[in-house]
């Protein structure tokens, strides 16, 4: 067994076996009693968001670990460790605290409520009237001196927030600390970028050591995490439950050597601990150095797809809009990003519309069953693309999977449920959509393992768990697949779910 799947053994897998999944079967009455309350109640925000807010999620796949923290988390753990707000641009800054540059965080709320109120303003976009992408990218700033010293309190409070949401399983893109050293070796190296080999080269001696620190980093955040919440015990916290693998977020911002050295580092990492899963690029695609590199990183993706081809990428591509930049600027990050560099799934795919013959390009995707992670919340915020004109249901009209996530929830003040409320009421989708969607958050997250699906998720299980009680062939089938038990398990909660409204 895997690490990432320590608290789930031979005896859960058993225990889910004993829970009939006949109800899930395609046409069951419940479903349909299910989808009928919900139809009735669509009209009323309220009574749907507590129907969504209880209603089971599976998998949030586009989930930025340190913009996944709420503004208030942020600010409390600054004022635990006497760090300090600054007077002008209200972010978080380390002590010491040098009025009237700086103010301490612990007196804030109580000496000067307005500071600190403005401070999360800063640290978010709570109170943004307009979509301001440069606004949202600077919030980042806000809690940076705090959030990138601290990645096992921002993993926990990220699960946290997932376990209250119904959410079963998250992959959060954070970078590990040792990843500098690589950085500032690439860097160091003079080289641009050009010739991949030569930069393999300069990083291959680092990648060991910084590999084992970042497996050891994790190692001592998991143990404190499940020692803290009496994980595996029977008063574990529910988020206990809520699988967590990890993506390695490349900078594209960044001079193209070091994009390139953040690669070699998710590969790598990947390849070595079962917990890391996946690559991402990342960082505003519309920024200067991004659409000038854009080419360059979607052949680094495609030299690392070569030697690593196990390992899977999942890149933000199509996260512009027109206005935000030119025309030509649309035609071709979705394309590319599955073209060149082999992408599994697209983050945002927003300027799909705008594509070089965007209806092939949609074709295709629906045949390769490369998945789409639509954030709702985050492409109204940034870019201003919401209601009839995004392309989710272009995308569900021609085939292409589609899940929903939360992208960054805490500095958008969302969260996965309201997600699902927005695809209800400015999508139109219906309980059947949404339950699919759910399903397709497992079907294609990349957990290790095969499906628990002949073919599209929902339709036909596979034969070791074909009928409705559990016996040992399937039991061993889910213990050899994590993707498989998770979503078994999501069954067992949609039968729980619906027989609710029976």
């Amino acid at each position: 067994m895997d690490q990432g799947n320590r608290w789930i053994g031979l005896g859960v897998a058993a225990a889910l076996l004993g829970a009939s999944l006949g109800a899930q079967a395609k046409g069951d009455p419940g479903e349909a009693r299910t989808a009928a309350y919900f139809d009735r109640i669509a009209g009323s925000p309220p009574q749907l968001r507590m129907f969504l807010q209880a209603m089971p999620k599976g998998g949030d796949l586009h989930n930025h670990a340190t913009g996944s923290v709420y503004a208030e988390d942020f600010l409390r753990w600054a004022a635990d460790q006497d760090y300090c707000v600054a007077t002008d641009s209200h972010r978080i800054v380390r002590p010491p605290c040098e009025a009237p540059a700086a103010v301490p965080v612990r007196d804030l709320a109580s000496r000067d409520y307005a500071a600190y109120s403005r401070a999360i303003d800063a640290l978010s976009m709570r109170n943004a009237s307009l979509p301001d992408a440069d606004r949202f990218f600077a919030s980042f700033d806000g809690f940076r001196a705090l959030s990138s010293g601290d990645a096992g309190r921002v993993t926990a409070a990220a699960r946290e927030l997932a376990a209250d949401d119904r959410v079963l399983y998250l992959e959060l893109m954070t970078m590990p600390r040792a990843a500098q050293a690589l950085l500032d070796a690439a860097k160091a190296s003079g080289l641009d970028g050009s010739d991949p080999d030569a930069l393999m080269a300069a990083l291959a001696p680092l990648l060991p050591a910084a590999v084992a620190q970042a497996r050891a980093e994790l190692d001592r955040d998991e143990a404190a995490y499940a020692a803290a919440n009496a994980c595996g015990g029977a008063q574990a916290r529910p988020a206990c439950a809520v699988e967590v693998r990890y993506q390695i977020p490349v900078p594209r911002h960044r001079p193209p050597a070091q994009a390139f050295a953040a690669m070699a580092y998710g590969y790598a990492l990947a390849e070595a601990d079962p917990r890391w899963v996946g690559v991402n690029i990342v960082g505003p695609e519309h920024h200067p150095s991004a659409l000038r590199d854009y080419a360059t990183h979607m052949r680094m993706f495609a030299y690392f797809k070569q030697r690593h081809p196990r390992v899977s990428s999942s890149l933000h591509a199509g996260e512009l809009t027109l206005g935000l930049v030119p025309p030509r600027e649309l035609r071709h990050h979705v394309r590319d990003a599955v073209a060149v560099a082999g992408a599994r799934r697209i983050g945002h795919g927003v300027d799909i519309a705008y594509e070089t013959d965007a209806r092939e390009l949609l074709q295709r995707m629906a045949r390769e069953r490369v998945a789409v992670e639509i954030n709702l919340s985050s492409n109204a915020a940034i870019l201003g693309v919401q209601g009839a004109q995004h392309p989710l249901r272009t995308y569900l009209a021609y085939g292409v999977p589609v899940v929903l996530s939360t992208d960054d929830q805490g500095v958008l003040r969302s969260d996965l449920s309201h997600e699902y409320l927005r695809a209800a009421q400015e999508q139109g989708l219906g309980y059947a959509q949404l339950k699919q969607l759910a399903r397709d958050s497992l079907e294609y997250a990349f957990l290790p393992g095969a499906s628990l699906w002949q073919g599209r998720a929902g339709a036909a299980r596979v034969s070791a768990c074909a009928r409705d009680a559990g016996d040992a062939d399937c039991a061993r089938y889910l213990q050899g697949s994590a993707k498989a038990r998770l979503q078994w398990r999501l069954e067992q909660e949609f039968a729980q779910f619906e027989r609710g409204y029976r």
